[in-house]
């Protein structure tokens, strides 16, 4: 144990991933059925649970318990390997199966297994069903044409010429995709990466395709946006008016909503769709692939095929974004322009609220000078009344020329109190 320093969390799982899904060897001849279900990392913790069932049942050793991404288990009726990957599992069977069946490819039909591979409840669901049949040099007594039938057929050498690789690349009529490695002096240990790699390479290139029915689905959608969008700009240049400005950016807002939510949808495919499609051209290069004469050869069908599919992928994310890029500077530039109307508007609001307020201040003015007269008469109009009252008594006052002499002293006390009180309103 190292104890110059504290050991990383991690360093355990991160030197064991370079061991991990490790090769198998493979004898010759040997039959495999690979099937590869897609599933959640829910769906695969449970399959696993069901691996561990099997093994109950068939009395076999439970998996390892770090063992959370690769098993193999050795049966009776031969090996099963089980791998989690990030959106699939896969459950590879090794068949054993009488030998003078190994001189006849895909003899006997692969339904002839089923009950095998019926023992382990599949995960979710099935994208990938390959049959694939290792024979040893010289089990082909016709030609190619005659075990596939009559279709497109791309073969291969590998391994520098020690095995021979043909597939069509097409489901038989039980939906099982038939593969044909002939063994020309691969040992067991090659023999086994060789078969986990071609089998690698059909997973991978069905997987990467799934990213094509995505860009289908989303082309209408991209090609509508793409033609409104000009119709959109030319409606801006042509509008001044803040309300069918307003509507522009509604409906520019739309679109990008629209647009992004189709883009968040598949950016997790489109990102695996290029990831499958970069391990698909690293393994063929891994194979050590040589054309045979008169055959395509597995390199130049996949470009022909998937080259299509990835370009097409590539090519509607790259519209998604330039679409998403234009529509935010189109609504950029209309909400700057709504901006702008509404500070005018703003503006001649403001304006009319302060000739209101002038006004408003003319009329409290006017009202005030007239409450101030009308208080002022009030107040003479009582103390008249005191005067004549003082006069009736015999005091020796003449009501009128007392009420004139009072009437100036009353109108400025009465400002002074009524500006008085419009101040203390202002201050509060």
């Amino acid at each position: 144990m190292i104890q110059s320093s504290e050991v990383h969390p991690l360093r355990a799982r991160v030197l064991a991933e370079v061991h991990a899904r490790p090769f198998s060897p493979v004898e010759t001849p040997t039959r495999l059925l690979h099937l590869a279900y897609v599933n959640s990392a829910e769906a695969a913790a449970a399959h696993r649970d069901a691996l561990i069932d099997l093994c109950a049942r068939c009395g076999l050793p439970n998996p390892a318990t770090d063992a959370k991404k690769h098993t193999r288990i050795d049966t009776p009726e031969g090996a099963l390997v089980w791998e989690s990957h990030s959106e699939f599992t896969t459950c590879t069977w090794e068949l054993v199966r009488p030998s003078h069946a190994a001189t006849e490819p895909f003899n006997p039909c692969v339904n002839s297994f089923l009950d095998q591979v019926r023992q382990l409840p599949p995960p979710g669901r099935l994208l990938v069903a390959v049959d694939l049949h290792l024979v040893p040099d010289g089990a082909i007594r016709t030609g190619l044409q005659e075990v596939f039938g009559q279709t497109q057929i791309a073969a291969s050498e590998a391994e520098e010429g020690r095995a021979l690789i043909a597939t069509d690349f097409r489901p038989d009529l039980d939906g099982w995709v038939r593969v044909l490695i002939v063994n020309r002096g691969l040992t067991p240990d090659q023999a086994g990466a060789l078969v986990q790699r071609v089998l690698e390479i059909e997973t991978y290139r069905t997987f990467a395709l799934l990213g094509l029915p995505e860009a289908q689905a989303l082309a209408p959608t991209i090609r509508r946006i793409e033609m409104e969008l000009p119709d959109l700009l030319r409606q801006m240049q042509e509008s001044d008016d803040f309300e069918a400005n307003h509507r522009l950016l509604n409906r520019i807002t739309a679109l990008a909503a629209e647009l992004e939510a189709g883009a968040a949808a598949s950016l997790y495919r489109f990102g695996a769709t290029r990831a499958y499609d970069e391990l698909v051209r690293l393994r063929l290069n891994a194979i050590g692939e040589r054309p045979v004469p008169g055959m395509q050869s597995w390199s130049g069908f996949l470009s022909r095929r998937l080259n299509p599919a990835m370009r097409t992928c590539a090519s509607t994310e790259e519209r998604q974004a330039n679409l998403s890029r234009k529509l935010a500077r189109a609504a950029q530039l209309l909400r700057a322009r709504v901006d702008v109307a509404l500070e005018q508007q703003n503006r001649s609001l403001l304006e009319t609220m302060n000739e209101r307020a002038r006004t408003q201040l003319r009329l409290q003015q006017t009202v005030e000078g007239l409450s101030v007269a009308a208080i002022t008469y009030y107040f003479a109009s009582l103390a008249h009344l005191l005067f004549e009252g003082a006069h009736a008594a015999g005091v020796h006052v003449d009501p009128n020329v007392a009420t004139a002499f009072t009437v100036p002293f009353a109108l400025i006390g009465v400002a002074w109190l009524v500006r008085r009180i419009r101040r203390g309103h202002s201050v509060d």
